[in-house]
């Protein structure tokens, strides 16, 4: 396993990161004064509200809220993991993640080994994709396969946006294009686009279909499906599991979606290659496939880390339910608060490709946003087999319904889901339930203070540190802040530290390296945090801020020890402090 990426790398990349050049690659940027503005593209909007600052290297949106560096930026935007907006962001730069070497010489060699391997593969996988779409326009047969998605509904540019190609009925229409050396054609083998056969010769596992490429969140090509053309079996054809596609772990069309849908909001899972596309096609590009198998808990996660609204869009028949049902078990743990999961069952013959082309996008998203809830689910389903009129039926209730509330998280819905089996079915008061179903929700009752309104000496602080960490060399002994017990004072302690051990870095370095942490994003607010304090100013307010604090605290101390005089409870060594404060105030 690779090792951690290391924070001086991820402080480095940061420094050579433009920020705005960066956003600007992707969004329209006009310079507005010292920053540049947009229309965000986080959210709708008409007059631009998206604002990125050069000098803090920081972007922040006045009217979704949406802010943060680089980094940030390309998670929210290419709807990326942290890991792999650090590889898309160093790739855009030109240089090698690098990774803490924390194995032995021989492990790394092989870690080397196996990451050249897999760079290798999805170049030849990458190449294999353009054969095919080469292959729809200028084979001996691209005129019929043309009017074959022609027939299906699609135009060109929806064909180009998936990558849509053909592979020729031909045994050895790959292999003979890239199978020329032994090595080449036993890694087409490993990665599933030829078949071994007899006496050693490989041919082409994908023969005469129209192909899909199935690519990773970067886009990288890792697999194919391959639809047959007439009525040939299987209809279709998926490559196998290989060292770089896990077909569990992967969603059809989901690049395509995060790059091509606005304002991604809710994700709907299909069956098929061609759903995904027939939909995209009839402008709903928010659709994906789970590559042929039950949507499993990795698909899910990922769903979820993209959008809060999925709607699983299955047959009606017996095999569709079960799926369905499959898929919400895998869902259950992954439920929480501010996220939904629902379910949509077709008429028996139709599926989304068939749908969309008869009744037309209205139609289908009217469908979809009639889409049956979780809780709905769950409760037809396990009440469809039991009869609640009768003592013996409601016995049984709590436990049919018991392992399944039991996987969900503490939240609203499962709260609402068990009052609903107290009061609906007399099964006694709700405390009984939670107690039976040992699942009552330990509702937090501590309320988070909001005091980003609140300016305290502090914070003032922290966000001018931020904004100029230059500031650390006004203090030449940080240890006089130790014995200061204030708010948030040992967050600027650190900070100081860490500016004094990096004197280059920049305010979005140091938010960075607490991203994990719930002061990230306080530290986040305090960097975009309107002051209106001027640069050239900005030293002289930190003394006085740091004065302020240390006046602050002074009078705390002295009030808290008089308040123990007045008790009788000072020892010796605080009485002498006593002493010692009142005469610095005198």
């Amino acid at each position: 396993m690779a090792g951690l990426i290391p924070r001086q790398f991820i402080d480095d990349l940061l420094a050579r990161t433009d920020i705005v050049e960066l956003i600007d690659a992707k969004v329209n940027l006009k310079k507005a004064g010292k920053n540049y503005q947009a229309c965000c593209p986080f959210h709708s909007e008409k007059s631009p509200s998206f604002t990125v600052s050069r000098d803090k290297q920081f972007y922040h949106c006045f009217g979704c809220g949406a802010h943060g560096n680089a980094i940030s930026f390309i998670m929210e935007y290419e709807r990326l993991e942290f890991v792999d907006a650090i590889e898309e962001i160093a790739s855009l730069a030109g240089i090698e993640v690098e990774r803490e070497q924390n194995t032995s010489p021989e492990q790394q060699r092989k870690q080397a080994q196996i990451h050249a391997q897999k760079q290798d593969d999805y170049q030849l996988l990458g190449n294999i994709a353009r054969y095919y779409q080469h292959n729809l326009k200028h084979h001996s047969d691209s005129k019929s396969v043309i009017d074959y998605l022609k027939g299906r509904g699609l135009s060109g540019e929806i064909v180009k946006k998936f990558g849509v190609g053909y592979a020729p009925d031909s045994w050895d229409g790959v292999m003979g294009q890239f199978g020329q050396s032994q090595p080449l054609s036993a890694q087409l083998v490993e990665l599933g686009m030829a078949i071994q056969g007899d006496k050693n010769r490989p041919y082409d596992r994908f023969r005469g279909r129209v192909m899909f490429p199935i690519t990773d969140k970067r886009g990288r090509v890792i697999g194919f499906g391959g639809r047959v053309l007439s009525d040939g079996t299987p209809k279709y054809l998926n490559s196998p599991e290989t060292r770089i596609y896990h077909k569990g772990q992967e969603l059809y069309g989901l690049y395509e979606a995060k790059k091509y849908a606005k304002d991604l909001q809710r994700l709907v899972v299909v069956e098929g290659y061609m759903d995904v596309v027939a939909l995209a096609q009839h402008d709903i590009p928010y659709a994906v496939a789970s590559l042929g198998t039950s949507t499993t808990v990795e698909q899910l996660q990922t769903l979820f880390r993209t959008v809060k609204e999925v709607v699983c869009c299955y047959d009606g028949d017996r095999a569709g339910r079960d799926a369905a049902w499959r898929a919400m078990e895998n869902a259950l743990p992954l439920i929480r608060d501010g996220f939904s999961l629902k379910f949509v069952f077709l008429p028996d013959g139709e599926d989304p490709d068939t749908l969309v082309r008869q009744q037309g996008k209205d139609a289908f998203e009217t469908i979809i946003d009639n889409a049956k809830p979780l809780s709905q689910f769950i409760f037809e389903h396990l009440l469809s087999s039991l009869d609640t009129n009768s003592a013996e039926g409601k016995a049984a209730l709590i436990g049919k319904f018991e392992p399944y509330l039991e996987k969900m998280p503490d939240s609203v819905l499962k709260d609402s889901m068990i009052t609903d089996l107290a009061n609906k079915f007399g099964l006694g008061s709700e405390q009984q339930l939670h107690k039976l179903t040992r699942t009552k929700s330990k509702t937090s009752t501590a309320i988070k203070k909001d005091a980003k309104n609140k300016v305290t000496p502090v914070r003032l602080a922290i966000a001018l540190l931020l904004e100029h960490p230059h500031l650390e060399g006004v203090l030449e002994d940080f240890s006089v802040l130790d014995t200061i017990e204030l708010p948030g004072i040992h967050i600027l302690r650190q900070l100081l530290q860490q500016c004094r051990a990096n004197p280059e870095c920049t305010g979005a370095q140091l938010v960075e390296n607490w991203r994990d942490s719930d002061i990230g994003p306080v530290l986040s607010k305090l960097l975009i945090w309107e002051h209106h304090i001027e640069k050239d100013a900005a030293e002289g307010v930190f003394i006085d801020t740091l004065d302020k604090i240390l006046n602050t605290f002074v009078e705390q101390r002295t009030e808290n020890l008089l308040q123990k005089a007045r008790l009788g409870q000072l020892n010796s060594q605080e009485k002498q402090e006593l002493q010692s404060l009142l005469n610095a105030q005198s």
